[in-house]
């Protein structure tokens, strides 16, 4: 495929974060990479998002996840930019019709950092868990009753800053996230199979106008197939469940040749309660994840039920 230079870079937009802006020179390196372009082929186009200038509520109570999206939704609407990367944990499940997820990358490492104490079981009686996240905090819950939520929002630098502060005893961090900046050494890693992480946790995606194939095209070359087909089916069952930014939700899949394995947990919002599932299925198989949202919600106390049936 030509050398997109020739005429004008590729503008790849991203939010203006630390972390973010590192997802956006991966997604740039792969593709120059894979297209044999040289690097200024591709230009990063920064964008202050919402959910970046309102750091003192919770991200439920401002929006949702679309303040990470909407800025960037916008240039793309615009044409400002020619595509955008996006921390697919960070996207709604209902996208614009205009939009296409053109590209999910080799996902990276799933599972949670914990930081502050050596384990969960490890962590001082009483102590302040800081999130925001309603699945870390549900989750923590049901596995210490006796600790208590502290509202932690901010970059990976500022929740580090924070809990250095005293604001609070532990908190958890995504290890993709800690990876990218090059913060390997940073707390305890928390076994994916007995700490479900969040839906899409790890998978950078990146986003262009569904009708600009010259734009799929180039983004076509460096979709991963496996982490897609995860990603896809953890969105969907997200989607079924009518789960939001408010909800509890936990989940860790494999796929194995063609084959997805998809394993689930809801939570009340105070962690009391807590049903799980799995199921396994054809990644081709597009109703295999509402399956499954229908046997999660079957088997649910109404202290949950009512809680993603209100969601919907």
């Amino acid at each position: 495929m030509s050398d997109p230079t020739q005429s004008a870079p590729l503008r790849l937009g991203t939010r203006r974060s630390p972390l973010a802006m590192a997802q956006a020179v991966e997604a740039r390196s792969r593709l120059c990479a894979a297209h044999g372009w040289p690097e200024d082929a591709v230009e990063l186009v920064p964008v202050t998002a919402s959910g970046d200038k309102i750091q003192d509520r919770p991200l439920a109570e401002i929006g949702g996840k679309a303040l990470w999206t909407k800025e960037l939704d916008g240039w793309l609407a615009e044409g400002r930019i020619d595509a955008a990367v996006h921390s697919m944990k960070d996207v709604e499940t209902i996208r614009p019709d205009f939009l296409a997820i053109a590209a999910i990358l080799p996902r990276a490492d799933v599972r949670d950092v914990l930081v502050g104490a050596a384990s969960v079981a490890a962590i001082p009686p009483g102590a302040r868990i800081g999130t925001s996240a309603p699945r870390r905090a549900a989750q923590m819950l049901h596995a210490r009753p006796d600790c208590t939520i502290v509202g932690f929002r901010g970059n990976v630098a500022t929740r580090l800053a924070k809990l250095q502060a005293g604001e609070a005893d532990v908190t958890l961090l995504a290890a993709a996230g800690l990876e990218r900046l090059g913060e390997t050494g940073v707390g305890t890693p928390l076994a994916a199979e007995d700490w479900l992480p969040a839906p899409a946790q790890g998978a950078i995606g990146i986003e262009c106008r569904a009708d600009d194939a010259r734009t799929r095209g180039y983004l076509a070359v460096i979709d991963h197939g496996d982490s897609r087909a995860a990603v896809m089916a953890e969105r969907a069952l997200l989607a079924a469940l009518g789960g939001n930014c408010h909800s509890a939700i936990a989940m860790l899949t494999t796929v194995t040749a063609g084959q997805i394995a998809l394993r689930a947990a809801l939570f009340s919002p105070d962690g009391a309660e807590r049903v799980e599932d799995e199921a396994q299925f054809p990644a081709d198989d597009g109703e295999g994840p509402a399956r499954l949202a229908a046997q999660l919600l079957a088997a649910s106390p109404r202290s949950i039920s009512d809680w993603f049936e209100g969601a919907k």
